[in-house]
């Protein structure tokens, strides 16, 4: 096998929309046809108008298929001390397709995205981790972040 450790170019929007979906398959969450096809023209939307502005896409790919994935959003914001730069980063859709787990691809994708974090003079990443991913996580240097003054809140908009 000869993989390739890469950043992603508009010509792979459509395998990052297939694993955006795996990604969701692989999470167990349950979507029907319809809001598959919703998720898939939102997908296609967002990729086209910010891969390599403010979204970034490391890949591994063999034989021009991806082995595992990993995605950064940039969010930019009035500056505080605590992300001094004025931009966040978030770590979104890590995944490696089973059969090729337990390789490191998710640790050079996840370095990737460092590094490319690091040219965008970001202050942080963050990201949310599953069990199986949280060492991995943890090896890299991200911390689990305590309790603070504010209250995590959402308001849900869509019903």
């Amino acid at each position: 096998m000869t993989v390739k450790l890469k950043m992603a170019a508009n010509s792979e929007i459509e395998m990052l929309i297939q694993a955006r979906l795996d990604f969701f398959d692989d999470q167990g969450f349950d979507m029907d046809s319809e809001s598959r096809t919703a998720i898939k023209g939102s997908l296609k939307s967002y990729f086209n108008q910010h891969l390599g502005d403010d979204f970034f896409a490391a890949l591994i790919v063999d034989a021009g298929n991806i082995v595992s994935v990993a995605f950064l959003v940039v969010a930019e914001k009035p500056a505080s001390p605590v992300f001094p730069t004025g931009k966040t980063g978030t770590i979104l859709n890590v995944l490696t397709y089973p059969e090729h787990r337990r390789k490191g691809y998710a640790l050079m994708t996840m370095g990737k995205l460092i590094e490319e974090a690091q040219q965008q003079d970001l202050s942080y990443l963050e990201l949310r981790a599953s069990e199986l991913g949280k060492a991995l996580y943890q090896k890299l240097g991200f911390e689990e972040i305590e309790p603070s003054r504010m209250s995590n809140m959402r308001l849900p908009l869509l019903k």
